[in-house]
């Protein structure tokens, strides 16, 4: 079965996300530019004029399709690399997992598994096919 992941991260966090992807050989993968807030509800800013609530901050959203046997790998190389600290700061971010009923690739009509499998990605360097 193939799961997508949307990850929601720190716009910092971002390189340090896809290098960590790239080296469990996630190859494929979209990145959005978003804004929102989670529990904190924004921040709080300081300047000349006085005090203001930003309440929609910038984030990335990253969305990944992937096996689901790579689900738990792919999850713990975002939540390591995105995780702010040792232990973490509110505003980190969140990981949703859907299941997806279909992918075809249009140019070659692939369906499935097939689909989503790119050259040296994470499946080829462990010998699923």
């Amino acid at each position: 079965m193939l799961r997508k992941i949307e990850a929601i991260i720190r716009e910092d966090k971002l390189n340090d996300v896809k290098d960590a992807l790239r080296a469990i050989g996630i190859v494929g993968m979209n990145i959005f530019e978003i804004r929102g807030h989670g529990r904190q509800g924004g921040i709080l800013l300081s300047g000349r004029s006085g005090s203001y609530q930003v309440d929609l901050l910038p984030k990335i959203q990253i969305n990944i399709v992937l096996s689901s046997h790579n689900l738990e790998e792919t999850v713990n190389a975002i939540v390591k690399a995105g995780k702010t600290g040792t232990n973490g700061e509110a505003g980190d971010g969140l990981i949703f997992i859907y299941p997806v009923e279909e992918v075809v690739r249009i140019r070659t009509g692939e369906r499935g598994h097939e689909a989503v499998m790119y050259p040296d990605d994470i499946d080829m360097r462990k010998g699923n096919k």
